[in-house]
């Protein structure tokens, strides 16, 4: 007898995640409440604790300056190879070893 896994949406998360950092009720009734298990809601509220962190440090800030970077990065060696086969491929053709174009 196989379970599925429940898939929880990142809202329901938040709002549990949230209740466990209010200390509303203790974990074992959330997890009575909610039907989820106390580890889980432990793992939620820790894993919103360091979301938090990461926010009010600006660490999110310079994930997304990196990201931009590293695109921008992708886009120039895209740009190089495709340069580099069109020259290749032409060049192939020339000398007659097959080089066909797109």
């Amino acid at each position: 007898m196989s379970r599925t896994r429940k898939n929880h949406p990142a809202s329901f998360k938040a709002k549990v995640a949230l209740s466990a950092l209010r200390e509303d009720a203790p974990v074992s009734d959330l997890a009575l409440r909610y039907g989820i298990h106390a580890t889980v809601i432990h793992r939620w509220k820790k894993e919103a604790l360091a979301s938090m962190e990461a926010g009010f440090s600006g660490k999110l800030d310079k994930m997304k300056g990196n990201h931009k970077t590293e695109i921008k990065e992708l886009h120039a060696k895209i740009g190089q190879q495709s340069v580099e086969l069109d020259f290749l491929l032409d060049a192939s053709s020339r000398l007659g070893l097959g080089g066909v174009k797109k």
